[in-house]
Formats: C-alpha cells, structure tokens, sequence
C-alpha cells in the first residue's frame, strides 16, 4: 500500500467523484494527510468559497487487507449513522454534530472505487471538536462512558441482524484462542522460548474463553449492536465545552455483545500503565478509573442492558484483556505480521502487560464486582 504522502498526489480522480467543489461548498483549496490512524489513509480536504467560508471534508481509502468486504462495511456504517440521525433529531440533538454522516458520490453511491480498486469514502468534517488521545482524568473517562453507554442505548431497538460481520469472530475471544494454539504450534522455536511463561498464563484461561459466547448461544445474553473498539480517542469532544459529541471510527460496528464494548473501554483506559509498558510494576487497574467508567456507562444505557449483562461487566473487562493479550502473543509467535511493532519484541511486551492487567483484575475481582453491584440498582434493568 502507497504511504499517505504518496496518495495525497493521486487524489484527484476521487476528489472529483465527490460533490465536494460545489456553489455551497467552495472549491478545494487543501488537501494534505490528516490524523494518526494505523488503519485507514485519511485526509482533510479543505474548500473555501468566495466569501472566504470554510468548508471541511474528512477522505478515507479503506483497508481492504484487514476489512476484506468495504461495501459491507458502508452498510453497516450508513444503516446505523441513519438510525441514529434519526434518534438524535427525535431527542432535539444536532445530528450533524452528533454522529458521522456519510457524504454520497455524485452517483449516490456511499463509496468510491477508483481505478487501482481502492475504496475511498467522505464524511463532512465536525468542526470544533477535539479526539483525547489518553485518560488524563476521571471526569473524561466517566463522559467516555456515558457516551458509549448512551450509544447501546439509542440502538437498543436497532434490527441488528441487517448488519454485516466486517470482521468474522472479532471479538470471539474463544476463536482467538484457537488461532493463539495454531501460533503456538508454528511459532519459531526462538520466540517460544522467549515466551514460555506467557504462554502458560494463556494456556491456564482456557476455559474463560467460551464463557460469553456460550451464553450468548444459550440466549442468556442478547446480540446487540456494539462499537468493538471503544477507546477514548474514538470520541470526539466539543473544543469549546468539553463535551463528548460523537463516536467515530465506525468500521467495526456489528453485531456482538455490550460486555465487548465496556470490557475493552475499561481494558485501554483504566489501565495504570501504558499498553506497551516494560515495567510491569506500573501496570494495573485502576479502580476509582473501574468505577468511573461503570457508573457512566450503566447512566449512559439508562435501562437499556439486562441484569445479566450487568453482572458479568467484570468477566467482559477481564476477557477483552486477555483476549488482546493471546492476539499480541500470537502475532509476536508467527513473526509480527499484524501489529506494528516499533522495536524487537515488541509485541511480547505487550502480551505480557495485559496479561499483568488480567492478574491485578483477578486480585481486585470481589471489589470489581462490589462496584458493579452498588451501582446496578441506581439504573433500570430490563
């Protein structure tokens, strides 16, 4: 794949597919590459009018190596951005600020595919906002948490089965088990060496890893519309209030389960150390950060959850750590071929920090759960 810099020469045949250059909009004055996204090629196109208004684009090429089927994918984004466009005119919001909103081409397409066989999307830029890029206090992490919280809850009604798996078995921490064993059995003999001891850990919660999927197939748990990447920075926040406004990064929405979208919230933001952190006597859940984030997220979905979705909230927290920990030890076993890697073992670095997260969750598991317990009661369960 071409480097952003590289593209941003090669634009203009998208660009033009685009309805952008318009007597509303102004002509195109800028385009340069935007963000720090590992995923996607994004852009920031900027159009100025004669008046000298400005007018904002946000221009993405979509991995097709990781997301194998993008138009799919866009019917996913679009079925649920329009659901809740929907949803926030009916509340009084502002759904141009309040959610993304998908640019169509001139042909009315959601996407465009150029002549190379890339896929490229628009959505009109959010002015005045700002992405935080870790949990500088506990307010912003409580905000994150009612933001992703109130998200399940407007969806809560949505028709789940018309979306698409964009990525089979995301978060299917018992399939990621199973490719977790195939590494093992083919990683280089070097590595295993090096990582024997991670591997045992992971080894030894086997039989965690089936415990949501098995009630979800017994129906216990309800398949629900989830986010399956609920960090911090895919909320963008008002620049002038502070306030969150709106969920991007909106390529892995599908079906799955709540405890995947809070487990991997709490699995990134109330971890004391850094994802990478060598020093593991840094690393641990934080559990003013736990309760923060459980209090937001539960007013968030107002009601929206089951008293069983409630109280497996820790089991969630616990399995989305593990489950990213058995995927970087994986990647690291069969030569770091999906993760970047920024230095030599990097990816056992990794794995060896959520795994550290997964022990101080089993040392803290009656206080997580206390936490859950004081405030399930405050919250209408259905």
């Amino acid at each position: 794949m071409n480097t952003k810099h590289e593209t941003c020469d090669k634009l203009a045949e998208v660009i033009a597919a685009f309805p952008m250059e318009t007597a509303q909009n102004g002509s195109l004055v800028e385009k340069r590459p935007y963000g720090n996204g590992h995923i996607n090629d994004t852009f920031l196109l900027r159009c100025e009018t004669p008046e000298k208004l400005e007018k904002k684009f946000i221009l993405q090429r979509m991995n097709h190596s990781i997301f194998k089927n993008p138009p799919q994918l866009m019917e996913n984004v679009v079925h649920v951005t329009q659901y809740l466009r929907k949803i926030i005119l009916a509340q009084g919001g502002d759904p141009d600020r309040e959610t993304l909103n998908v640019l169509q081409t001139r042909d009315g397409a959601n996407w465009y595919l150029d002549n190379n066989h890339n896929y490229w999307r628009v959505f009109p830029f959010i002015e005045r906002s700002v992405c935080l890029e870790k949990v500088e206090n506990e307010k912003d992490f409580y905000d994150s948490a009612v933001t992703f919280g109130n998200f399940q809850k407007q969806l809560a009604d949505f028709p789940v089965a018309v979306l698409h798996e964009t990525i089979p078995n995301f978060h299917n921490t018992a399939s990621r088990f199973a490719d977790f064993q195939k590494a093992v059995s083919e990683g280089s003999k070097e590595r295993l060496a090096l990582a024997q001891a991670e591997i045992a850990f992971a080894l030894e919660r086997k039989e965690d890893t089936a415990v949501l999927t098995k009630l979800l197939a017994e129906g216990a748990l309800p398949l629900r519309v989830t986010h399956n990447d609920t960090k911090l920075n895919n909320i963008l926040f008002d620049a002038d209030t502070h306030k969150a406004l709106c969920i991007i990064d909106l390529d892995t929405v599908m079906p799955g389960l709540s405890l995947y979208d809070f487990g991997d919230s709490i699995r990134f933001g109330a971890n004391t150390g850094a994802e990478d952190e060598t020093d593991l006597s840094k690393v641990g859940l934080d559990l003013s950060l736990f309760e923060a984030f459980t209090k937001g997220y539960l007013e968030g979905c107002a009601g929206s959850l089951t008293a069983k979705e409630i109280e497996l909230l820790p089991m969630g927290a616990k399995l989305m750590t593990y489950e990213c920990g058995i995927r970087f030890l994986a990647d690291y076993l069969t030569g770091d071929h999906y993760f970047k890697t920024h230095r030599e073992h990097h990816n056992l670095d990794r794995a060896r920090t959520q795994f550290r997260l997964v022990a101080d969750m089993e040392a803290k598991w009656d206080k997580m759960a206390a936490i859950v317990e004081q405030y399930k009661d405050s919250f209408y369960m259905i």
